[in-house]
């Protein structure tokens, strides 16, 4: 059976008919990409991932990375395929055309995504990471910074990374004491270590740039004493030329449960005591500017649990086609009758649905957060930007924690349906349930990406960012109700919206009371319907394009579009429910996590 990694019809279903990214090419600066090209972009992306970019993923998982020197060597494999993606242009497709990139839309850009994410994610994390320092320099840099840097990185001729953890700083980067000191000419002498640094060195570029969270000398103590600064592994002349090598060295790779083929580095910064860095922005609000570039972090962590659910899905969905064990359930007491195909079996249909419930909708939501950046970045006023943004703020900790929770769900059953050959290496499942683990860890984990939910998110701008979201789910319930097919659905979905507002204004004014830590307590749960709820939008205006599809729909369509109603009705009956009651817990602000005493938990 051929490996699947995502399904093309869904892809198309949510860019041209959910959210009709096309239509952007009405602007002038997505102009050239009209459906024509978007769909020669994804399937150029698809042809990339499934012939050349696959093959290496197991390869990856199997060699993983070693260190010698101080170099980092990734799998031999993975130097062609980094290659490819240079040649044909992958590295920078919705990058500022300015320097180097493609310019195409974000949500376009997603398209291409699925497939390379998900054909290889170890590989691709060292492009992402790339790309985002790139938008560091782009946003933060002086022109002589940009010139030096952006079309070298854009065009994937030198990587990026970005370091920030610390042995004594995991999510507490106020601990941070990475050291600073001014050399008199406009650079700093940096000393200290990072540890967990995704693709801190590897072999497939000749040079890599560094972001780097450190304090100057004398800066206030926490988040306010941090600077950013830039720290090339060879430094970068005014002219764009690399000079002597810059004292930054891998001192050890991690062996990790999964994405093996990502290097996952310690770096030690000025051993040597010659480790050169120049500021990035200004001084002290290097955690501010380092947010933009973790937030965009997030929703590829997002995406990247996306493409491995997805992978699982396809690979289940035909496998149950194909593989056939016991008789039919109806057939039970025929000892002669044949063998059916796993996906006749009831609890087996159960579970692909569960799968295709989170993949589907997963894949809207992560699109549309994308597709709000484009929309931000051709509106007309700054009132529509503004509502754009907050929307992408909002949604960002649903997309990378509520995401990447349900594609270890969607992952786990992809095992299942395989049985025992699941668990074994022969097959691909076992290896993208591995690969997937990571992605609730890193960037944030969901247990702090559901505090920025609740303490943060909740009441931006004086509730204003959450009603900007509430406005385009009530838009879509309404449309929903006029459409006779998905009417009833959309009610329920309704109630559900409801009583989100009930239970976030309950717990937002905990949040801010005597009672925090009982509200906090609550914050990954209160994440969780909050993830529910915008799932069930997303998957209740797929089914409303759908249903409306269906009058004068070709006949290879027609089971498509009967899925996505299935998928939502599925959803609404069967999942919904748990969340309402998961919102009367939240409202009842269950306090025994805190009031347990420590002695409590044992393992004394």
């Amino acid at each position: 059976m051929a490996q699947q990694i995502a399904d093309r019809r869904d892809i198309d279903f949510v860019m041209f008919e959910q959210f009709a990214v096309d239509q952007l090419s009405q602007s002038e600066q997505f102009a050239e990409f009209n459906r024509k090209t978007i769909e020669m972009i994804v399937k150029e992306a698809r042809n990339l991932a499934l012939k050349e970019i696959l093959p290496t993923n197991k390869i990856g998982d199997d060699k993983g990375v070693s260190l010698e020197n101080g170099q980092v060597r990734v799998p031999e494999e993975f130097h062609r395929a980094y290659r490819l993606y240079c040649e044909g242009e992958w590295v920078g497709t919705t990058e500022n055309p300015d320097y180097g990139g493609q310019g195409m839309p974000k949500s376009v850009g997603m398209g291409a995504s699925d497939y390379l994410l998900g054909a290889n994610t170890a590989l691709n994390l060292y492009i992402g990471l790339t790309t985002g320092a790139g938008h560091l320099i782009e946003e933060f840099g002086t022109e002589q910074q940009k010139k030096m840097f952006l079309e070298k990185i854009y065009t994937g001729q030198w990587g990026g990374t970005m370091l920030l953890t610390e042995p004594q700083a995991g999510s507490d980067l106020g601990a941070i004491t990475t050291q600073a000191t001014p050399n008199g000419d406009g650079t700093y002498n940096l000393s200290g270590q990072k540890i967990f640094i995704t693709g801190g060195d590897q072999d497939m570029t000749e040079n890599i740039v560094h972001p780097v969270l450190a304090r100057i000398e004398g800066a206030p103590a926490g988040t306010a004493g941090i600077s950013l600064f830039l720290v090339p592994k060879y430094w970068v002349h005014e002219d764009g030329s690399m000079g002597e090598f810059n004292d930054i060295v891998c001192s050890g790779v991690e062996e990790k449960m999964g994405i093996h083929g990502s290097s996952t580095c310690t770096m030690n910064l000025g051993d040597k005591g010659r480790c050169k860095g120049m500021l990035l922005g200004r001084e002290n609000k290097g955690m501010r500017q380092m947010f933009l570039m973790m937030n965009q972090a997030r929703l590829l962590v997002g995406m990247q649990g996306l493409a491995l659910a997805s992978n699982s899905y396809m690979n289940a969905v035909n496998y149950a086609r194909e593989r056939e064990q016991g008789r039919h359930l109806m057939n039970m007491a025929d000892k002669s009758a044949p063998a059916v195909p796993l996906i006749q079996h009831p609890d087996v249909r159960r579970m692909l649905l569960n799968m295709k419930v989170y993949a589907d909708g997963m894949r809207s939501l992560i699109y549309y957060a994308n597709y709000c950046e484009d929309r931000k970045r051709v509106a007309e006023s700054e009132d529509e930007q503004e509502k754009y943004q907050n929307i992408i703020d909002v949604l960002i900790p649903i997309c990378k924690a509520y995401c990447t929770d349900r594609a270890i769900d969607v992952c786990n059953l992809g095992i299942q349906i395989y049985g025992g050959f699941g668990y074994i290496r022969e097959y691909p499942q076992e290896q993208l349930l591995r690969d997937c683990r990571i992605t609730p860890i890193y960037e944030g984990t969901n247990g702090i990406q559901a505090m920025d939910l609740l303490g943060r998110k909740l009441g931006m701008k004086k509730g204003k960012a959450i009603m900007d979201l509430m406005g385009e789910v009530h838009t879509t319930i309404a449309q929903a109700k006029e459409v006779s097919r998905v009417a009833e659905s959309a009610e329920q979905v309704e109630k559900a919206v409801n009583k989100l507002a009930e239970v976030s204004m309950n717990i937002g004014q905990k949040a801010a009371s005597e009672e925090v830590m009982k509200a906090f307590a609550n914050a990954y749960p209160f994440m969780e319907v909050s993830g529910d709820v915008v799932m069930a939008w997303m998957l209740l205006w797929r089914s409303t394009v759908a249903a409306q599809q269906l009058d004068g729909a070709k006949k290879k369509d027609v089971p498509f579009y009967e899925g996505q109603i299935k998928t939502m009705e599925y959803f609404v009956n069967s999942v919904l429910p748990i969340t309402l009651g998961k919102m009367d817990l939240i409202n009842h602000l269950d306090a025994t996590a805190v009031d347990m005493e420590e002695d409590h938990f044992g393992g004394k």
